[in-house]
């Protein structure tokens, strides 16, 4: 979910077409429909995909941020970055978690060397520590959560898919109910300092709208007790929405609105993918303690 999903308090930049919430409706659900028919078409015909799809999308992710953080004076050690969030990824495939942890543990390590000594042998490095702790919270927030994602169709893909797309389901109609509450009903500010457009009204809709997909979901995709989408559907609106709220501030303080282009009626992939990625952890906590 980004920024502008719960939206319906403040009026928007003027931009064609643009709806209540501030953005380009009829791009946006474009965009949406196209990226959710990829997850599913992977899913349905070959589950394994999935992990080339999140090995694409951490990529272009990690380098919108990245090139944000150039613009703004910051020196992010970009290759290790990448290479270190490919490793986190394909590297659950032979090892579980055990393979993005440890893909993880090296990637922090190697930013730490390449950026004490990016600037030669013979030269202080300067703002050292501003970088390699705004590199380390990059590796966490998009690679190693990204993992999280990857992590939910293993063992057996056959049984994987199900959760993928149990967890995919949940963000959507979480999204959708915050949407259209906060459009509609919108009229009391969650955090107006750091987010202006979220609303508690927008909190409720996704809420409802997120639990109810994660119960139907659960026991009729996964074939699990029913009761197991409760805390899952708290779980994955709370992370979620935390997951923007982050987003937002990180932008506040880069003085942006998008951390890029690359979808219409969305800005960026990161824009997109923002709350994803931390409920992508909630959900395999929840779904590997409770529906094993």
């Amino acid at each position: 979910m980004a920024d502008n999903e719960s939206g319906g308090i403040d009026q928007a930049a003027p931009q064609p077409k643009a709806s209540r919430a501030g953005r380009n409706l009829p791009a946006a659900i474009g965009v949406s429909l196209l990226l959710g028919g990829s997850v599913i078409g992977t899913l349905l015909w070959a589950p394994r995909g999935w992990l080339v799809l999140l090995s694409v999308a951490m990529a272009v992710a990690t380098l919108e941020v990245v090139k944000r953080l150039g613009e703004a004076g910051y020196s992010i050690p970009l290759v290790p970055l990448l290479v270190g969030g490919q490793a986190m990824i394909w590297l659950t495939w032979p090892f579980g978690p055990a393979g993005a942890l440890g893909a993880y543990g090296g990637t922090v390590l190697i930013c730490l060397i390449w950026r004490l000594l990016s600037q030669g042998l013979q030269s202080q490095p300067v703002n050292y520590l501003r970088d390699v702790a705004v590199t380390i919270f990059l590796a966490t927030w998009i690679p190693l959560f990204g993992a999280f994602a990857a992590l939910l169709v293993y063992p057996d893909p056959r049984e994987g898919a199900p959760r993928v797309f149990t967890f995919m389901l949940c963000v959507v109609f979480s999204d959708i109910g915050g949407y259209a509450a906060g459009v509609l009903f919108g009229k009391h500010r969650m955090v107006p300092a750091i987010s202006p457009k979220k609303s508690w009204e927008g909190l409720a809709g996704s809420l409802i709208c997120g639990t109810t997909a994660a119960v139907l979901a659960v026991a009729f995709v996964m074939h699990k007790p029913w009761w197991v989408g409760v805390p899952l559907g708290i779980m994955l609106v709370v992370t979620a929405t935390l997951g923007d709220l982050v987003e937002s501030q990180f932008k506040r303080d880069l003085g942006i609105k998008d951390m890029g282009t690359l979808l219409p009626g969305h800005g960026g992939l990161m824009d997109r993918i923002d709350g994803a990625l931390p409920s992508a952890v909630a959900t395999w906590i929840v779904l590997s303690l409770l529906a094993t």
